[in-house]
């Protein structure tokens, strides 16, 4: 299609997308940059260390004090083991984690997003890569700009063999929650390890290099939902990052102020609060999707007014009604009370009531456990002596670290005994014995024969630990029999 002659640039259509400028976000040094110095640091040594910690179970069980099991469908946290029928313990542990994040957002924001969020700590490290590469923002901006050449392809291959060092290292670390770590590294590097080890370790390590290294803070504005969820959670008592407009405008610079006294605000324009932004977001523009709330522009912005002689908190963590309380030059209203307010006081009873309801239940579970399946076809059968016999197939589940034995015995049905495929009918009773190894479910098939005249009726088979009167479980079950019985 052909452009027309008296079409000017202004009159051209707008793409539907916009091409990404990078952003080179300036060093800074404060109290809040070495927050997030303390909180990556954490959360990347629990993450690469806690697969190499060692609990001991005893014999019978792993020793890796986090393992998530997939083979025998266990999940084991320190002295904490789950059973996949008990999976409602992670679900719970879900759930706090989605209203723990609620909580933090409607006290302080994006908290989350700004410090501990894995795509914020990995895009930190990356950023620090950079630094030492190419320079600060300045440096990086005219590498950037400058052709490609032999000295810029090499140090460009070098840090992105950096990256994508750090990226194996995360993917490569991600594996070891599935198996024994030590074993599986050896596996690893001998090429004997599973195929599917290879292949997550593969695509994390992708994912992270071209998340971490190069989509940034693409993933935070456009990829990830959850800040779209937050402004939802989000009201005027609120603590966000907050450019104060009424004291820092109109903007204006050290000498402008100097000339016309009064005639300007503590803002100098010096566009600090931008360049040490990760995501390239001018906060005096108002809160907006791509401000985590890092929380870096307050360093900055408070540096540049000791050195100017002007007070400190025209970029500050301040609520929406303290900024107002402020321009009416009234007292902000204090941090810790504007945390516990209704809401917040909501989500963290919620909160700490799932996770009190979730230790109770951890505390008084039992582990054993029995199920029972009767069989269908036939529904019973008539023995040569007028008795009546049904069978049922048993599971009897030891969810201890050590072999128990165990217990079986059936109530409610008269007269009645049972034997097992191993015996033989002359041995049976109204008690059996079986020896459960540990952290395994053992089947166990129980034929059980009651009188003549006995009718289709409930009863029960118990199944108790022996040495504990607490560890005990029980299933009713029907016992078939011919009609008119």
């Amino acid at each position: 299609m052909n452009k027309p002659e008296n079409l000017k640039p202004e009159d051209e259509p707008l793409g539907l997308y916009a091409k990404r400028e990078p952003v080179f976000n300036r060093r800074i040094d404060g109290k809040f940059r070495r927050i997030k110095w303390a909180i990556m640091v954490i959360c990347l040594a629990i993450y690469w260390i806690t697969p190499w910690i060692r609990w001991d179970r005893g014999p019978y069980a792993p020793n890796q004090a986090v393992l998530i099991d997939l083979a025998h469908r266990r999940f084991y946290m320190f002295s904490i083991e789950i059973w996949p029928q008990e999976f409602y313990f992670v679900a719970g542990l879900l759930i706090m984690a989605g209203i723990g994040l609620f909580l933090v957002t409607s006290a302080v924001g994006r908290a989350w997003c700004g410090y501990a969020c894995p795509q914020t700590v990995w895009t930190d490290v990356f950023q620090h890569v950079d630094r030492f590469f190419d320079g600060d923002r300045n440096a990086r901006f005219r590498l950037y700009k400058a052709p490609w050449g032999p000295a810029k392809i090499a140090r460009r291959l070098a840090k992105w063999s950096v990256y994508l060092a750090i990226s194996f290292a995360t993917g490569g670390a991600w594996i070891f929650y599935f198996a024994d770590a030590p074993t599986l590294q050896h596996a690893f590097w001998t090429g004997t390890a599973p195929v599917v080890a290879y292949a997550t370790t593969f695509v994390l390590t992708m994912t992270t290099f071209v998340l971490g290294g190069f989509m940034r803070e693409q993933v935070c504005i456009y990829m990830c939902p959850w800040p779209r969820i937050q402004t939802a959670m989000l009201d005027e008592k609120s603590l966000l990052v907050t450019y104060k407009d009424w004291r820092g405008e109109p903007r204006g610079s050290v000498k402008k102020a100097e000339k016309n006294p009064g005639q300007f605000g503590d803002c100098i324009d010096c566009n600090q609060c931008v360049a040490v932004c990760p995501t390239g977001v001018d906060i005096r523009n108002g809160p907006t999707i791509g401000c985590i709330t890092c929380a870096l522009c307050i360093d900055a912005c408070d540096r540049v007014m000791k050195e100017t002689g002007r007070p400190r908190g025209l970029i500050d963590y301040a609520t929406l009604e303290d900024a107002e309380r402020e321009k009416a030059g009234e007292q902000p209203t204090r941090h810790l009370k504007l945390i516990w307010r209704p809401r917040t006081i909501l989500y963290f009873s919620v909160w700490a009531g799932i996770g009190l309801a979730l230790l109770f239940m951890l505390g008084t579970r039992i582990h054993t456990q029995l199920n029972v399946a009767k069989d269908r076809n036939p529904p019973y059968i008539l023995m040569s002596d007028g008795s009546i016999r049904n069978a049922y197939a048993l599971r009897l589940r030891n969810m201890e670290g050590r072999p128990r034995q165990m217990d079986i015995s059936i109530e409610g049905l008269p007269g009645a005994a049972m034997w097992t495929e191993d015996m033989a009918r002359e041995d049976a009773s109204r008690t059996l014995t079986r020896m459960v190894p540990a952290d395994e479910t053992q089947s166990v098939r129980v034929y059980v024969v009651a009188p003549s005249d006995t009718a289709s009726q409930k009863f029960e088979f118990k199944l108790q630990a022996v040495g504990d009167a607490r560890e005990k479980d029980e299933a009713d079950v029907k016992f078939d029999a011919p009609e008119g019985q």
